[in-house]
């Protein structure tokens, strides 16, 4: 446990951080989930919505800081296949 009052705050800080990039990573395996979901199901409309669902928070991920933007463009890449694949 630090001693120095801005050692005290940092670890804070660093909880805090550490719960927002959690949530901007769950939340991106969720909507990934979804979309293999909506893939296997055969809705084109639902895959196509929930693809553009998944590139959006991605990007706004990567803008946050909450992943890396290579990390969110290797998701995106993967998504795109996946939808590609479902189209044929």
């Amino acid at each position: 446990m630090p001693n120095i009052k801005q050692q005290k705050k940092r670890v804070g800080q660093a909880s805090r951080q550490r719960l927002e990039n959690l949530r901007w990573k769950s939340t991106a395996k969720t909507l990934m989930r979804r979309l293999k979901e909506a893939a296997d199901g055969g809705d084109a409309t639902a895959v196509g919505e929930r693809h553009r669902e998944l590139v959006s928070w991605l990007d706004k991920a990567a803008a946050h800081g909450g992943l890396h933007r290579n990390t969110a463009s290797r998701r995106k890449a993967q998504a795109a296949r996946l939808l590609a694949g479902k189209k044929s």
